[in-house]
């Protein structure tokens, strides 16, 4: 007997705070059915949008990974052994180039241990500051101010919780509210206080595209619209033409970023392929030239 909004709070986990609240304004205003819809398509929507970001970045990270674990691999394991042959050459015949080269793989060789602590530091660190707000806020803003990646994830960010807060008011969610919630999960500790901030602003009387712009983290064009729809009346509709303008903005980033990225990743291939072929080859053609 209990209602569906009621019954979908004990698994918030797994709903999501923004979908219990829209599913329980839905029941209590009759409109259950064009919410649901709502929500359907919302999510379609938000899937689509970050599977296209993350299919974009699965090549060149598979790319940078590989190169990585084959000069690892190279580094510890080939040119050690290429090292005893080349002992009898005598380090005064062989090229700078190859001393250079097998000094950095016995200097690997012996550290080896390290590599598998190094990468799993980072993991270890976010990990175990993920339960400090101070740390997560200073986090996500460091990568907010990374030249490519942070605009990127601003833009994914800007997509998504617009997009939330739109079917949100849509549902009938009073402004506040909506805006704690989609603070709540946006995922980023800069915008979860910005749109807090905002909250507490408009709880006061402030204006809705005032407290937006008094937040110093949200674009002019954010602002601008905000102000168009706290004008006309239509906040809702204004904030899905937001996000429906950030999700190009970041499809069209995405795929700007990977067609760079590709003949780069080729061009510093091509560079490490040549310093090895020359570094490896260039003793053996010296020692068969003075024969």
């Amino acid at each position: 007997g209990m209602s569906l909004g009621t019954s979908m709070e004990k698994y918030v986990s797994i709903f999501g705070e923004a979908y219990v609240a829209s599913v329980s304004a839905g029941e209590e205003a009759g409109v259950l059915e064009e919410i649901l819809s709502k929500l359907a398509t919302n999510l379609e929507n938000e899937n689509e949008f970050q599977g296209k970001v993350k299919g974009a970045m699965i090549y060149p990270t598979i790319v940078i990974v590989g190169m990585l674990v084959v000069m690892v691999i190279m580094m510890i394991f080939v040119i050690p052994k290429l090292t005893s042959l080349y002992a009898d050459f005598g380090t005064a015949k062989m090229p700078a180039i190859t001393q250079g080269l097998m000094t950095v793989s016995n200097w690997m060789a012996k550290l080896w241990f390290l590599f598998p602590i190094l990468f799993l530091l980072p993991t270890i660190i976010l990990k175990i500051g993920a339960k400090n707000p101070v740390f997560n806020l200073k986090k996500d803003k460091f990568f907010l101010r990374l030249p490519i990646a942070g605009k990127l994830s601003q833009m994914t960010i800007l997509a998504s919780t617009c997009r939330t807060l739109s079917m949100l008011l849509t549902a009938g969610i009073p402004l506040v509210e909506a805006l704690r919630i989609v603070g709540t999960v946006s995922g980023n500790e800069v915008y979860k206080k910005a749109y807090g901030d905002i909250a507490q602003k408009v709880q006061k009387g402030f204006g809705i595209s005032v407290s937006f712009e008094n937040t110093n983290v949200f674009p002019v064009i954010v602002t601008q619209m905000v102000a168009t729809g706290e004008a006309t009346g239509k906040l809702d509709e204004v904030l899905l033409k937001v996000a429906s303008y950030f999700s190009v903005e970041a499809e069209q980033a995405v795929a700007a970023l990977t067609a760079a990225i590709e003949p780069l990743i080729m061009i510093v291939l091509g560079i490490g392929v040549g310093f090895l072929v020359v570094a490896v080859v260039m003793p053996i053609y010296n020692l068969t030239s003075s024969f």
